[in-house]
């Protein structure tokens, strides 16, 4: 059995069928029998115990095996708490992909977009029979709209939930973002031989959590750099995020990231060589992903926050132009004046401003 590689993606929460994704290694050379592939990718009483278990719903572990040979840990709630859903059949499939620091190692969005996305769509297609339903934040709003554009996954999906979504990044006022950017600190530290941009160490984390339990500090605003000014998350959620997250992800996908925020352009990675592109693309310079080309037809859940510093109105503004052609009864577009990013994910109230108007749009579709 091949040792544990790298993280490709980690988890987020799951709605009815699947979360994406806790482990990612080498499936092992003698079998892919789920025992094999648990001894080296359990949650290990991790996210299904803390997050989902402990507030009443079931947690099935699966894994899915990419076209590349990596495996990928994927968390299923089944079942609703109440009885009337538990009866309920035909439930259809619901999946939840995070965004960037929820991920690791020597790959981009674009190897997400070919292998491990693919590779969980047809997984669930395959366990339930259904389309199923996609919800991203964030970077995972930025594969499935990669995805769709180059009119890939269309035959499993019924829907589209963007909520952050990240197309372009050009206006971006994150602070975090454009100071890495500017100094090119990413791709020196790429050259150097580091390939993993970590900041979840141990000690780091463990005196994070201490710091944020003082009742006179308020945690919350240690996203602000990165998100933006958050209004609204709860002291108890941030603890919560300590505890699993910031996950660790690929140096190259930082790079990718902020190759969009300096350009601001949508395209796949640039190696900054004409014959490494050439050697990747069969061209000199990366190929676009063209988002007017997402389906005029497919339904669409499409939320951002005013106060985003990542997902920037303006660049939203750009994304929704690429729209202009959909069809006005397939397309929801929600704006939240006072949502930042990180609001989306722990925001007290986002169950009534966000996740209440999305079941409402997917409960709407046949």
């Amino acid at each position: 059995m091949k040792p544990l590689n790298t993280i490709r993606l980690n988890h987020t929460i799951l709605l009815i069928f699947c979360a994406q994704n806790l482990f990612c290694l080498k499936a092992p050379e003698n079998g892919t029998g789920e025992a094999a592939l648990a001894a080296q990718s359990s949650d290990r009483g991790g996210i299904c115990k803390s997050m989902v278990e402990s507030n009443g719903y079931d947690c099935e572990e699966h894994w899915v095996i990419t076209k590349d040979g990596y495996v990928l840990n994927v968390l299923r709630i089944p079942l609703g708490r109440f009885v009337g859903c538990r009866k309920a059949r035909n439930r259809p499939p619901v999946l939840l992909q995070h965004g960037m620091l929820l991920a690791y190692w020597n790959w981009s969005w674009d190897e997400l977009v070919a292998y491990d996305l693919p590779a969980t769509f047809h997984y669930v297609y395959n366990q339930t029979g259904q389309k199923l339903h996609f919800i991203g934040h964030s970077q995972g709003t930025l594969m499935v709209m990669a995805a769709m554009s180059r009119d890939q996954l269309l035959n499993m999906l019924r829907s589209a939930a963007l909520l952050c979504p990240i197309a372009y990044l050009g206006h971006t006022t994150s602070l975090l973002s454009r100071f890495i950017t500017d100094n090119f600190i990413a791709e020196a530290l790429h050259s150097l031989g580091l390939y993993k941009f970590d900041l979840n160490d141990l000690i780091t984390m463990r005196t994070l959590k201490i710091i944020c339990r003082i009742p006179s500090v308020d945690c919350s605003n240690m996203f602000t750099p990165y998100t933006g000014q958050n209004c609204c998350i709860k002291r108890s959620k941030t603890e919560i995020f300590l505890d699993h997250q910031p996950q660790p992800t690929a140096m190259k996908n930082v790079i990718h990231i902020f190759q969009m925020v300096r350009r601001g352009t949508l395209t796949m990675y640039d190696y900054n060589d004409c014959d490494e592109n050439i050697k990747h693309y069969g061209q000199p310079t990366p190929p676009a992903y063209n988002m007017t080309c997402i389906p005029n037809d497919l339904p669409i859940f499409l939320s951002y926050g005013g106060a985003d510093a990542l997902s920037d109105v303006n660049d939203v503004k750009l994304l929704l132009d690429c729209l202009k052609h959909h069809d006005p009864g397939k397309i929801v577009v929600q704006y939240i004046e006072s949502y930042a990013h990180a609001d989306y994910l722990m925001a007290e109230k986002a169950k009534e401003d966000v996740y209440d108007p999305l079941s409402a749009f997917l409960n709407k579709l046949p």
